[in-house]
């Protein structure tokens, strides 16, 4: 049986990322699923459910990721690690652009991220230009 992660640790982790999806920044308020308490390192891939191994994730990245830790750099085709929200910052990797709607990459790493995540897939695009027009987004 996997580890149980207790409601007390996932309202640490939750906290922690301040209601936002890790990888997408998408806001638990607007997103009208519940997020995810995600393994960065992914249980099948030997991961534990130790705090410095969880974050919040929303339901489109936590699926896109599945047990990936790495993946292509579109642009040079080299296997590089995936954004860890945990220890690294959004702002090095990425950047928001078309008034806040996509996600713009800045570095291999956010390249690869935004790809294997589809952090700019066409689902979220339309709802986050709808969030724009309300003003809950994109996050300061």
């Amino acid at each position: 049986m996997p580890d149980a992660i207790s409601r007390a640790l996932k309202e640490r982790i939750t906290a922690e990322a301040g209601y936002r999806c890790g990888y997408c920044l998408t806001d638990q308020r607007v997103s009208g699923a519940r997020m995810h308490i995600e393994h960065l390192i992914p249980r099948a891939r030997g991961g534990g459910s130790e705090p410095a191994n969880l974050w919040l994730s929303c339901a489109w990245c936590n699926s896109y990721k599945g047990t990936q830790t790495e993946a292509l750099d579109p642009d040079t085709g080299d296997r590089v690690s995936l954004f860890n929200p945990r220890e690294q910052g959004w702002s090095e990797h990425f950047a928001w652009t078309d008034g806040g709607v996509r996600i713009r990459c800045l570095t291999p790493m956010g390249r690869a991220t935004v790809e294997a995540l589809r952090l700019n897939n066409p689902y979220i695009v339309p709802a986050r230009r709808l969030w724009v027009v309300a003003g809950w987004h994109p996050p300061a």
